[in-house]
C-alpha cells in the first residue's frame, strides 16, 4: 500500500470538561497539582460536582496532537474507542470536523464515553482526572494492519498502555509500522505514568518498536530514575537509533539523536492561560514537520509556535489556523 497518511495516532478518546479552580481547592479535594491520575465514575462523579463553571471540549492526548497535524495541512487519521453516546458522537463530529480520519466502530454497549475533568490554576496547570470508559474496549481488532504500514509516521501516547487490551493494540500496531520500515513514535504522557511502566517503555525503545520519544522533563527524569536533567539527557541521547524531543516549558526544547543536540526557544505568549494540551500540540508541530523533512530545528520551532498558541487559550484543541500561522513565521512555505 502507498503512502497516503502522514501521521497515524492511536490514543485515548476522551471529552474535556475544564473549569478553573484555586490551589487550595485542589488540596481540599486531593488532588496531585499538574498530574493526570485515573478516576472511576463514582470519583468523576464526586469532583465533577465540587466543579465550578465549566467549559467542554474534545480532547485525548493523541486526538489532540491529530488535530494539531491536520491544523498544519497533513493527513492525519485516529484510531480510538468512544461509545455510541452523546459525548461519543460529539467526539467524532468534533475530531473529523478538523480534518482527521476517524473510522474506529462505536461501542454499542459498555462503559460511556471516557471524560477527563480539568482543573486549571491561575498560573495555567492543568489537575486531571481520567475517567476511561469506554477507551477500555480499544484492542487489537480496532488496529488496520495496513492502515498503520501505511502511514509514515505511528504516534502512540503513554496513557494508553493503561488498559490491557489497548497495550494489546499498540503493539499490533507499532510491529506493522516498523515491518514495513516507518517510523514510531512515543509520547511519555505523564510522570506518573512513566513511574508505571518505566521498565516497558524502555523496552519498547530498546527492542525498537519505538524510534521516537516525546517527553517533558519531569518525564524525563522519572524514565530514568535522576534529578539531574543533563544526566538523564545523555542516558536519552545514548539509546540506540532514538530521536528524543524533549519539552522545557519556557525553556524551550532539545532534540538528541546520538552525539546530535539541537535547542530550540519557546515561542513568547503574552499571558500563560491554560497549559491543557501544551504537549499535545508541541508534538503535533515537531511531527508536521517531520513528516515534511524538515529538519530537527526547524520541526521544533514548529512545535513550539502550536504550543505557544495553545497556552494562550482555554481548551487543548487550535482557535488560530496553525498553516497560516506557520506561513506568517517563515516555517512553511
Amino acid at each position: 500500500m502507498s503512502t497516503s497518511i502522514d501521521v497515524l495516532g492511536i490514543g485515548n478518546a476522551i471529552v474535556d470538561t475544564l473549569a478553573r479552580a484555586e490551589d487550595d481547592e485542589l488540596h481540599r479535594a486531593g488532588l496531585r497539582k499538574g498530574a493526570m491520575q485515573l478516576v472511576d465514575e463514582a470519583r468523576a462523579a464526586e469532583i465533577y460536582a465540587g466543579m465550578g463553571p465549566t467549559t467542554v471540549v474534545s480532547g485525548g492526548s493523541a486526538a489532540n496532537t491529530l488535530t494539531g497535524v491536520a491544523g498544519f495541512g497533513l493527513s492525519a487519521a485516529f484510531i480510538g474507542k468512544v461509545k455510541d453516546d452523546d459525548a461519543g458522537r460529539e467526539f467524532a463530529h468534533d475530531i473529523r470536523s478538523a480534518g482527521v480520519a476517524f473510522d474506529t466502530p462505536f461501542a454499542s454497549d459498555g462503559a460511556a464515553t471516557a471524560r477527563c475533568l480539568v482543573l486549571v490554576t491561575p498560573d495555567g496547570q492543568r489537575t486531571m482526572n481520567t475517567y476511561l470508559g469506554a477507551c477500555q474496549a480499544l484492542g487489537p481488532d480496532d488496529v488496520d494492519e495496513r492502515l498503520a504500514s501505511a502511514a509514515k509516521i505511528l504516534y502512540l501516547e503513554g496513557y494508553l498502555w493503561d488498559p490491557p487490551a489497548a497495550k494489546e493494540a499498540f503493539l499490533k500496531a507499532a510491529k506493522a509500522s516498523r515491518a514495513a520500515g516507518r517510523r514510531v513514535a512515543l509520547s511519555l504522557s505523564d510522570a506518573f505514568c512513566v513511574d508505571r511502566y518505566r521498565g516497558e517503555f524502555l523496552q519498547l525503545v530498546r527492542d525498537r518498536l519505538v524510534d521516537i520519544v516525546f517527553a517533558n522533563e519531569s518525564e524525563l527524569h522519572s524514565l530514568y530514575e535522576t534529578a539531574d536533567f543533563e544526566t538523564a539527557l545523555r542516558a536519552l541521547a545514548g539509546e540506540q537509533n532514538l530521536l528524543g524531543v524533549v519539552t522545557r516549558s519556557e525553556k524551550g526544547v532539545v532534540v538528541v539523536e546520538g552525539e546530535t543536540k539541537v535547542a530550540v526557544p519557546a515561542y513568547p505568549v503574552e499571558q500563560v492561560v491554560d497549559t491543557t494540551g501544551a504537549g499535545d500540540l508541541f508534538a503535533a508541530g515537531f511531527l508536521a514537520g517531520l513528516a515534511r523533512g524538515l529538519p530537527h530545528a526547524g520541526s521544533a520551532s514548529l512545535g513550539a509556535l502550536a504550543a505557544a498558541e495553545i497556552i494562550s487559550h482555554v481548551g487543548a484543541r487550535p482557535q488560530k489556523d496553525l498553516l497560516q500561522l506557520a506561513r506568517d513565521h517563515g516555517l512553511f512555505a
